[in-house]
């Protein structure tokens, strides 16, 4: 029978020991999910820091499952190092850059593109609110689904789905604005019948 994060929390109340548990479920999550934000470099201060905060405030923790709640507090950590993940970001584009191969010609041209596209990203992902690129990265990189973002960040259904939709939004417009603007476009149509032609 398995035991529930929700147990092992309560239990650790008393037997500190046993929040060991926790840390050895949800580790690997919380340091990917930091790690493809912030880089490897911050992963594993986040980390750390995210199972001291949770261990610190275990006692008001609710529920079954403690990975949404590690997940949200490893984001409001996140926040203070926002010039880092900026950073991380442009890295991406150098990093692209070092793998073109001088020999293959062919696929120089449309790994150009890839970068162009991938700093299109990376500046548009800057430029978002926290609270979208938050929700659009629990979705992306730490797999949550709508209620896992929702408890992450503790915020209602609703205001994930605008987040994510939002974002989704901003991210098209920005890698290609003639399909983002034909998009908008097709957001105000008109929906009405057209007139018959009999």
């Amino acid at each position: 029978m398995n035991v529930s994060d929700g147990e092992i929390i309560t239990r650790s109340l008393t037997d500190r020991a046993a929040f060991v548990e926790v840390y050895d479920r949800h580790e690997r999550v919380v340091y990917r999910y930091t790690a493809r934000r912030l880089g490897q470099t911050w992963a594993d201060d986040i980390t750390s820091e995210t199972f001291m905060v949770a261990f610190s405030r275990r006692d008001d923790f609710v529920g079954d499952d403690a990975r949404s709640w590690l997940l949200g507090i490893a984001t409001t950590l996140m926040r203070r190092h926002v010039r880092e993940e900026a950073k991380a970001w442009k890295g991406m584009l150098a990093s692209d850059l070092a793998q073109i191969d001088v020999d293959q010609f062919d696929e120089a041209d449309s790994r150009l593109d890839a970068t162009g596209a991938v700093r299109k990203l990376g500046k548009a992902l800057a430029r978002l609110p926290s609270g979208d690129r938050d929700a659009l990265l629990l979705h992306t990189f730490a797999d949550l689904d709508y209620l896992g973002i929702s408890r992450a960040l503790s915020i209602p259904i609703g205001t994930v789905r605008s987040r994510l939709n939002r974002a989704r939004r901003k991210l098209q417009q920005a890698i290609d604005p003639a399909r983002g603007r034909e998009m908008e476009e097709h957001r105000g149509r008109n929906l009405a019948a057209a007139p018959s032609t009999d």
